[in-house]
């Protein structure tokens, strides 16, 4: 079985999506999910008719934001995230986001050709918030194998 690498990222933002505040950080919206989109390894990402996720709900917290994407390896997601213009963004966050006290990012395996759903991935990170890594969901850090998979919630 061939596996992809399914990646989720929360944050709270600081200030209602439409502030001017938040104006730096929707301007950036397209060209860095443009730039994903092109990116070696590169699968999918959620997306709205808008183009982008910020009206996606994640929670009943309309300033929770989700993003999530997969790709064909943990190697493509790593030099996405740090490697291009994505890393900018990723530094300015505390502009835009608040300060969490959990991690608001997971990875986990899942079948090629499968799409997560909001809800798998809230449970995967709800998940890694509360046992940390594991095959169910882990960080760069300390991952796991893609023949570690765990496919059904862990018991």
């Amino acid at each position: 079985m061939t596996f992809h690498l399914a990646q989720v990222n929360i944050g709270r933002m600081r200030h209602p999506i439409d502030d001017a505040r938040m104006a730096d950080f929707v301007a950036q919206l397209d060209p860095i999910n443009t730039l994903a989109d092109a990116a070696p390894g590169f699968v999918w990402r959620l997306q709205s008719t808008s183009g982008n996720a910020t009206d996606v709900p994640y929670s009943d917290d309309p300033f929770m934001l989700v993003n999530m994407s997969v790709w064909e390896s943990l190697e493509t997601l790593r030099e996405y995230t740090y490697n291009s213009r994505h890393i900018g963004v990723f530094r300015d966050r505390a502009r835009w986001f608040e300060k969490m006290e959990r991690p608001q990012y997971c990875l986990w395996w899942i079948p090629a050709g499968n799409i997560p759903t909001v809800a798998e991935a809230r449970e995967r990170l709800e998940h890694y918030q509360a046992h940390g890594a594991t095959p169910y969901a882990f960080w760069f850090s300390q991952p796991f194998p893609a023949e570690a998979a765990i496919p059904a919630t862990p018991r």
